[in-house]
């Protein structure tokens, strides 16, 4: 009975515990399910969706392997043949200068572009990290500006939602005033109350387009990266029922050159620059091409080439035994008439190098002036996101009020109220969009300052 009894005790205690389980991992699973996505949460599951960057490591892995094998000597050249076989009876042994040749020609490269190939390769492949490295700034960069851009279709929606009940409260009270006639209302501030109604329906339709739009423009970075699944993307859909209600925080890693009192120089600001993994590229690009031109003249030196053979000769057609012959050679191409061929390969690979140097300083001069530029629209954003948060939201919000107790008392007109109301509410949709500009602005900033971990 004893053993019975705790045989018992611990099934129940195993099927208890299994209950617990299953119960938390329900309660997880809803609860993730349910939760909102934040901004770096979509940006990370972008960055890990990316198929770019699997494309972009196999190309590394094959520059790589390319590398080695451009390192490698060229195969041997086995010849085979039979030398001077008579023509009149084809007879081996007929004749004693008749031979079975077997021999082996070996190329040896110019100078020392093997090593100069096997590096310039390499110099190509690394730039591979570098570009990954950029390609997931840009990648932060674009559902940055789609996520913010969702979040503002979503509290616009929300303040317009929060607001129609006072207008449908005003429709309410014109209706009421009208109808008994009591007060200044007329036909025409009914109607104009229920006019203003049905344009935030019409914004309310538009606003709720951007919203798809911004979501479908966001889940092409959401989908996971293999086509056959779409659990992440279902999943990342669904989040964005709930967004976050609170206004992300970004920051830039370099506030002292956002101050209104110091504005940085063009080369302070590259001194920042200079270690983006976009200007750092075309750094290893250049060394690259500089390899090339070395490469090129490589081509002045000569190509060699040893060969080595054996001859076999069969015995006379009396019995007398010939001898077998052994031969070596060697064989060099002689660079005379180098005007029109090495001269011109050199000049190529020096043009195409200062053309990349010149591809560096353009993309240089325009991450200055795009520094510049959002440099001084965050100042402006800066000052107008204070300017509505410190006064024109507060005065916005009392002269509405002012007006609807002006009305209440049958001193003041119903189309002002509806005026001030309006105005209102379109203060704080500007203040919304200040706020997400500012962020996108920051987000802009952000990319300018990545640096390269490579």
């Amino acid at each position: 009975m004893v053993s019975i009894h705790s045989q018992f005790t611990q099934t129940r205690w195993r099927d208890s515990w299994k209950s617990i389980v299953y119960l938390t991992l329900q309660i997880f699973l809803t609860s993730s399910a349910t939760a909102a996505m934040s901004i770096d949460e979509a940006v990370e599951i972008a960055k890990n969706n990316d198929p770019w960057l699997d494309g972009s490591l196999q190309r590394q892995i094959s520059l790589e392997a390319e590398s080695t094998a451009a390192s490698t000597m060229p195969d041997p050249m086995l010849n085979l043949g039979f030398a001077n076989l008579p023509t009149d009876t084809f007879d081996f042994g007929q004749e004693a200068m008749t031979q079975f040749k077997v021999g082996v020609t070996q190329t040896i490269p110019r100078g020392d572009s093997l090593e100069l190939q096997q590096k310039q390769l390499g110099r190509r492949g690394s730039q591979e990290p570098l570009l990954r490295e950029d390609r997931i700034a840009k990648v932060s960069v674009s559902v940055s500006h789609h996520w913010l851009d969702a979040y503002r279709a979503k509290e616009t929606i929300r303040l317009i939602e929060d607001d129609r009940e006072l207008f449908e409260h005003l429709v309410d009270v014109a209706q009421s005033s009208y109808t008994s006639a009591v007060g200044k209302t007329r036909q025409q501030d009914l109607i104009r109350a229920q006019l203003e109604l049905t344009r935030l329906e019409d914004r309310l339709t538009v606003l709720n387009e951007r919203l798809d739009i911004s979501l479908s423009q966001l889940g092409e970075w959401l989908l996971p990266r293999a086509p056959g699944s779409r659990e992440k993307w279902q999943y990342a859909r669904s989040d964005w029922q709930d967004l976050p209600a609170d206004m992300p925080v970004l920051s830039v890693p370099q506030p002292e050159l956002l101050s209104m009192a110091h504005a940085p120089e063009p080369q302070e600001i590259a001194t920042h620059l200079v270690s983006h993994p976009a200007i750092l590229n075309l750094d290893v690009k250049i060394a690259a091409s500089a390899t090339g031109i070395e490469i090129a003249e490589q081509k002045y030196k000569p190509e060699w080439k040893v060969n080595a053979s054996y001859g076999y000769r069969d015995d006379a057609p009396n019995g007398l035994e010939r001898s077998d012959f052994f031969s070596v050679g060697l064989a060099v191409d002689l660079p005379l008439f180098t005007s029109n061929r090495q001269d011109k390969q050199v000049q190529s690979a020096i043009a195409s190098t200062e053309s990349v140097r010149t591809e560096k300083a353009l993309l240089l001069r325009s991450m200055v002036a795009a520094f510049d530029t959002q440099r001084s629209r965050l100042l402006r954003l800066n000052e107008r996101n204070e300017l509505y948060q410190s006064r024109l939201l507060l005065e916005m919000h009392e002269q509405a009020e002012a007006s609807l107790t002006a009305y209440t008392n049958d001193d003041g007109d119903f189309a002002e109220v509806v005026r001030s109301r309006i105005a209102e509410l379109n203060a704080r949709i500007d203040a919304l969009n200040i706020e997400i500009e500012r962020l996108k602005t920051i987000v802009q900033l952000n990319y300018l300052f990545t640096k390269s971990d490579v």
